[in-house]
C-alpha cells in the first residue's frame, strides 16, 4: 500500500487549503484513513479520521474548520481546511490502517510522505 499526499503550501490566516491523499496497492485491507500533523519538536497529532463506512472524527482544535472526506472507493482522501490559523502550520501526513485503534494510537499500518502547510501573513 502506498500513500501520496499533496496540496500543502503557504496560505494567509483565514484562508483555505485542500490536501489530497491518493492510496494505491492492496487497499482492500484498509478500513480507516486519516490525517496527522507534526510541528518540529512536538509529537505528531491526529487531526481527522474517516472510516470506509463514512464515519468521521476530528481533533477538538479543528472541529468546524476542517472536513475529511473520501471518494466512494477510498482511493483518495481529502482534508479541506478552512479558517486556517498560524497554529495550523505543520507538516501534514496521511495514513491508513485496518484497525481504528492503530490510527488513534498513532501507529497506522501505512504512512504517506508529509506535505507542509504554512499559515502566515
Amino acid at each position: 500500500v502506498q500513500l501520496q499526499a499533496s496540496g500543502g503550501g503557504l496560505v494567509q490566516p483565514g484562508g483555505s487549503l485542500r490536501l489530497s491523499c491518493i492510496i494505491s496497492g492492496n487497499i482492500f485491507s484498509i478500513n480507516h484513513m486519516g490525517w496527522y500533523r507534526q510541528v518540529p519538536g512536538k509529537q505528531r497529532e491526529l487531526v481527522a479520521l474517516i472510516s470506509d463506512s463514512g464515519v468521521t472524527n476530528y481533533a477538538d482544535g479543528v472541529k468546524g474548520r476542517f472536513t475529511i472526506s473520501s471518494d466512494n472507493a477510498m482511493n483518495t482522501v481529502y482534508l479541506q481546511m478552512n479558517s486556517l490559523k498560524p497554529d495550523d502550520t505543520a507538516v501534514y501526513y496521511c495514513a491508513a490502517s485496518r484497525l481504528i485503534e492503530a490510527m488513534v494510537n498513532l501507529m497506522p499500518d501505512y504512512w504517506g510522505q508529509g506535505t507542509l502547510v504554512t499559515v502566515s501573513s
